[in-house]
């Protein structure tokens, strides 16, 4: 009984779920706590097993017989997954309560938003705790379809309703990628198990194919973890409910990526991961990484600000996962989901507090309205722009440290992208909370709830301590890891000098305007601004040309086959046919007696000769 415990943090989400779809759609409040309830339940068995609760291998059901493929379903419980479970439903909690306060008053079915949020959880346990790639890709499709549920919440809006279509198409180009990756891992190990795979690769290490099935079981983390060039979707998702960023876009779903390909080193070993993989792997973070961050250098949204800080971060972790730092991705993954789920949640609070503006340029002077939320915001900010002693400070040397070692070229990388982070994290805080208030929706502003402020004061916490040892030693999701002391050493002088930098041009182009309470970026009219806002013209590539090529394409080709194929050769080409052999064969039975005396000579003619040519 006790070794089939784990499989709750499956079932319970799972009725929880249907429990809000199908029974409590009309009472709000009970479909809240069911799901509340669920994974407060699904984090306390997580705390459990990691203070040792024994629960044995959880046995194994098999999803249907196929002679020679073991494709059983089952759970594999280890300091990564646990450690990993820890992360989702400690923030999967938070941001539940947290959405009680959000929510009220919002007109929507918060039924059917609760039961999205299960279904999410659901979905991510499967790919945490699963022990193949099969149960790894069965939540992988259930998280797109949990993510376009909650993303496209507010249907009614056009660009929720487009932005949910978008993420969901984007991450089935990534996903068709996987599965054709995970096919060819089946070829090459002979298993789907990650316990079955280490030792029995059945080609060289480095050939041509093992690199093809590690590129193209990148391409499942290039869409879910949004790298470039599917990294379009991320932005556009902001458009469903701010909670759902941070445990979907921020903190979760989009590290899952990052989860998947440290998964897969561990169980295939690190040989497995070729020169030329771990080189693409490497370049593919570090150009997320850099445009990225250069787009959220001119966002004025305070959502999509943090959106593209969101995709600038993965990109970091990317690059370690390339630069075979497993260790090192994992770290930053850990300190990452808790304060940009804190800054994601605060972001939420000024919203909803700011009558759902979201216009850094029409805020202004909160800092006086809404201190508290406020000072979780900034222990979030001090956290990402890596300021020393914050835990972000902690997991972005261990990246830097990494590529310091093994390549220069992406060392610069790290050190250029912290100094933007650093310029567009200074530049939101001084155009949000300095000056006075330039709307009267900023005027209004109050202190959040305490359903709100409770989650942001423990992620702020987190946010301070989870980089420290006696934390991060015990918590981060990745096996004997140990949290390295500070050295005065060439990463950390530079991560310093990017810090003061980024800070210090971030603080001379913008604290002018937030103390004269500007009303609109006093460099949005010049050209590098016009680009990065129109985000480097990537979104309309693929709008315009790619897509709109396609379907152009597509359009005329289906019309060419429909009216010249279909209507004009079939439909109207058998009725000529047809009218045509009806005319000929009329001729035959015309009453002319000459008629039929040719016919018939005709016919003794073309017998005879047939005759001849058989005899």
């Amino acid at each position: 009984m006790m070794q089939n415990l784990p499989w709750l943090f499956l079932v319970l989400p799972l009725v929880a779920a249907a429990a809000d779809w199908l029974l409590l759609a009309r009472r709000p409040r009970m479909a809240a706590g069911v799901s509340i309830t669920s994974v407060l339940a699904t984090l306390v068995l997580c705390i459990a097993c990691m203070c040792g609760l024994q629960t044995g291998t959880p046995a194994d059901y098999t999803w249907f017989p196929v002679q020679g493929i073991d494709l059983s379903l089952g759970l594999l419980i280890d300091a990564l997954s646990i450690k990993m479970m820890l992360v989702v439903t400690g923030i999967g909690a938070l941001v539940h309560i947290f959405s009680l306060g959000y929510m009220k008053g919002d007109p929507s079915n918060h039924s059917r938003y609760f039961a999205g949020l299960s279904i999410f959880m659901f979905s991510m346990s499967c790919i945490v705790l699963a022990n193949s790639l099969v149960l790894t890709f069965i939540g992988w499709e259930m998280v797109g379809f949990s993510s376009y549920l909650l993303i496209g919440h507010w249907y009614h809006k056009e660009t929720a309703a487009d932005a949910a279509k978008k993420a969901f198409i984007t991450n089935r180009v990534g996903d068709f990628g996987f599965l054709i990756g995970i096919m060819l891992t089946l070829g090459l190990f002979g298993s789907l198990h990650y316990a079955d795979m280490a030792g029995h690769m059945k080609v060289a290490a480095g050939s041509p194919v093992l690199t093809a099935a590690i590129l193209f079981l990148f391409c499942g983390a290039v869409g879910k973890s949004a790298q470039f060039p599917l990294h379009v979707w991320l932005p556009d998702a902001m458009e469903g409910p701010t909670p759902v960023s941070a445990l979907i876009h921020a903190a979760t779903m989009v590290a899952a990526g990052v989860y998947m390909l440290v998964r897969l080193q561990v169980s295939m070993g690190l040989y497995a991961f070729t020169d030329t993989a771990c080189s693409v792997i490497a370049a593919i973070g570090a150009i997320t990484a850099v445009l990225s961050a250069l787009m959220a250098a001119q966002q004025d949204d305070i959502k999509r600000v943090l959106a593209y800080s969101t995709l600038s971060q993965l990109g970091y972790m990317i690059m370690a996962v390339g630069l075979l730092a497993g260790e090192a991705a994992m770290f930053h993954l850990y300190t990452h989901a808790w304060f940009k789920a804190l800054l994601f949640l605060a972001a939420g609070a000024i919203i909803v507090c700011c009558h759902h503006e979201q216009n850094i340029w029409k805020m202004g002077g909160l800092r006086q309205k809404m201190p508290l939320t406020v000072l979780c915001f900034l222990a979030g900010t001090c956290a990402l722009v890596a300021v020393p002693g914050f835990s972000g400070f902690f997991s972005k040397e261990s990246i830097l440290e990494a590529a310091w070692g093994r390549s220069l070229p992406l060392f610069i990388v790290g050190i250029v992208v912290a100094a933007f982070t650093t310029f567009y994290m200074v530049r939101l805080c001084l155009v949000a909370f300095g000056g006075r208030a330039r709307t009267r929706d900023a005027e209004q502003a109050h202190e959040a709830g305490p359903s709100m402020l409770v989650p942001l004061f423990i992620l702020a916490a987190m946010a301070i301590i989870s980089g420290y040892g006696f934390v991060a030693d015990r918590l981060v999701p990745f096996a004997d890891f140990h949290a390295e002391s500070t050295e005065w050493n060439v990463t950390f002088f530079a991560g310093l000098g990017s810090l003061i930098v980024g800070g210090g041009l971030a603080w001379f182009m913008y604290a002018k305007s937030a103390a004269d309470s500007a009303q609109s970026d006093p460099f949005g009219s010049h050209i590098i601004s016009r680009i990065l806002r129109r985000r480097l013209y990537i979104d309309s590539f693929y709008d315009h040309l790619l897509i709109g090529g396609v379907q152009r394409w597509f359009t005329c080709l289906v019309s060419c086959i429909d009216d010249g194929v279909i209507r004009r050769l079939v439909g109207h080409g058998l009725a000529l046919l047809t009218a045509w052999t009806g005319r000929l064969l009329s001729r035959i039975q015309g009453g002319s007696l000459r008629g039929y005396t040719v016919v018939a000579s005709l016919g003794v003619f073309l017998l005879i000769l047939l005759l001849i040519i058989l005899f």
